[in-house]
């Protein structure tokens, strides 16, 4: 696919998932698509809607929401390269709320497209497939990250979460990312008070681990990040070849000493 082509992320997701050749990818090239650019905190899809689009995050971050939430509780967080409500092409209806954490630019491309895309390439088909599966397995271990981890450590594996997606689209490779979140919006995904949210950043950058300037995260010490968090990147379903040649999406097991 040509250098800069709009949906470059999507293939970069699909193949970090499936092997698709080329040709797989050109498929892409006929996509027809709305381009919508999002305010921050502005809504995509509400709960109750039947969807007839799907919803390609290009730039910045989506996040579906609990719509019975008094205080917005965040349920999962989409980076550039997924399909926020792929799971609509086989159930319409819309369960949550769908709101853009900070600017965004979207692609809503027609449920017909990618029916008929899985239709014309049996590699395309799995590849969705397996991002679908993705997402389930990633919302499993968020039901893990806040039924079985204390702040820091919930904190830490959404990090390192959020990192390992970002580079598996070719994005972050130097640790630095634009912020997912405020601090509110953190204490909204980690299921802990804005003031507790606020003194885990304060820990984390204490211990060395991460720098937070504004609207940008530097992790500072990927290595310990990864141990204390105890994060192994298996659930996401990257591909070896995906992986850096570094390996640091490798889990760690040392523990990490917070003094």
């Amino acid at each position: 696919m040509q250098a800069g082509f709009a949906f470059s992320k999507l293939a970069d997701r699909l193949a970090s998932l499936a092997p698709v050749t080329a040709d797989d990818l050109h498929l892409l090239a006929d996509m027809a698509s709305t381009i919508a650019h999002l305010g921050s905190r502005q809504t995509v899809l509400r709960h109750g809607d039947d969807a007839t689009q799907c919803c390609l995050l290009l730039q910045g971050y989506l996040s579906w929401q609990d719509a019975e939430s008094a205080d917005g509780q965040i349920t999962s967080i989409h980076v550039p390269g997924d399909i926020a409500n792929l799971h609509t092409l086989h159930r319409p209806r819309v369960d949550g709320n769908l709101i853009a954490l900070g600017p965004a630019i979207v692609a809503l491309v027609p449920h017909r497209f990618f029916h008929d895309l899985s239709a014309r390439s049996p590699a395309m088909s799995r590849a969705l497939l397996l991002m679908l599966l993705t997402d389930h397995a990633i919302q499993r271990n968020w039901t893990v990250n806040l039924g079985s981890r204390d702040a820091l450590t919930r904190v830490a594996h959404l990090l390192c979460e959020i990192t390992a997606r970002l580079q598996s689209v070719g994005l972050a490779r130097d640790f630095r990312l634009p912020s997912p979140f405020t601090q509110s919006d953190l204490a909204a995904a980690c299921s802990i008070s804005p003031v507790h949210a606020n003194r885990t950043i304060q820990e984390l950058r204490r211990c060395n681990l991460l720098q937070w300037q504004g609207k940008t995260v530097m992790i500072t010490d990927w290595p310990a990040l990864v141990r204390l968090a105890s994060f192994d990147p298996t659930y996401l379903g990257i591909r070896p070849s995906h992986e850096d040649a570094s390996s640091h999406l490798k889990p760690l097991t040392a523990e990490v000493a917070l003094v």
